[in-house]
């Protein structure tokens, strides 16, 4: 295939990018899209240009490094897969590829495609652990029994990587899928409710001082999370929330 691809640049955060067009040939249907990106990088240095900078690590599908912002859709046209997932066979020879970095006040461009999303870091940091007594009488966790249903649900919410696409495709740069995600997946287990009170609003509060927006029910975040994260997980939050407040 002979794509145009439209990427943007960005020397650093202080910096102001633009969209600079390219083309590439000889594409195959069967590369993944940041094979893709690997051999455009190939021979923007072989022609003596400054490589596109952009985040991937496991190549995976699981640990969310790889966001890109592909013709207005965060991770591109497919669903339930990350980037690096994402094959050319979903493209068609000769069209154009509008690759952005995620957009939002709290994710800043590092470089090119590059994003600083460490505000996730924090806000797991405030909240998104479990304290555990190690003073040798430890309870071994598969010795408490859990409703399956419980399990079930708070599994589905730890399979959240944290990638920020839910914040890229919210038209207020929402962190609620995420953070809620992250909520429920200590929630749903015994193990969690101990510390289920602070947890919550020391997480939404580091959300809100991060600078994300807030919720308004769109839907986007779910529809373009790699994961399929459940809405179900925002209205949780927003339920332990309240008895958080209340109780406090």
């Amino acid at each position: 295939m002979d794509l145009t691809l439209k990427i943007w640049r960005q020397a650093n955060v202080d910096e102001d990018g633009k969209i600079v067009n390219y083309s590439i040939s000889d594409v195959s249907p069967d590369m993944s899209f940041l094979e893709m990106m690997d051999m455009h990088n190939e021979q923007l240095i072989n022609k003596g240009e400054d490589p596109v900078a952009f985040d991937h690590d496991c190549r995976e599908g699981i640990c969310g490094m790889c966001s890109m912002f592909i013709n207005g859709e965060a991770h591109g046209p497919d669903r339930l897969v990350t980037t690096c997932q994402l094959h050319m066979r979903k493209f068609k020879d000769g069209d154009t590829i509008v690759i952005e970095p995620f957009r939002a006040n709290a994710f800043p461009v590092i470089k090119d495609l590059a994003v600083d999303r460490s505000a996730f870091d924090r806000i797991q940091q405030a909240g998104g652990f479990i304290s555990v007594n190690t003073s040798g009488n430890t309870q071994d966790a598969n010795a408490i029994p859990i409703e399956k249903h419980d399990a079930d649900k708070a599994f589905d919410a730890a399979t959240c990587i944290g990638c920020g696409a839910c914040v890229a495709s919210c038209k207020n740069a929402s962190a609620m899928l995420f953070v809620s995600a992250k909520v429920s997946q200590y929630s749903l287990l015994p193990q969690g409710k101990v510390e289920a009170t602070d947890r919550v609003l020391n997480m939404v509060k580091q959300m809100d001082e991060e600078g994300f927006g807030n919720c308004t029910n769109t839907g986007a975040c779910e529809v373009e999370c790699p994961k399929g994260i459940s809405l179900e997980n925002v209205a949780r939050m927003n339920s332990e929330y309240l008895y958080a407040s209340l109780k406090g």
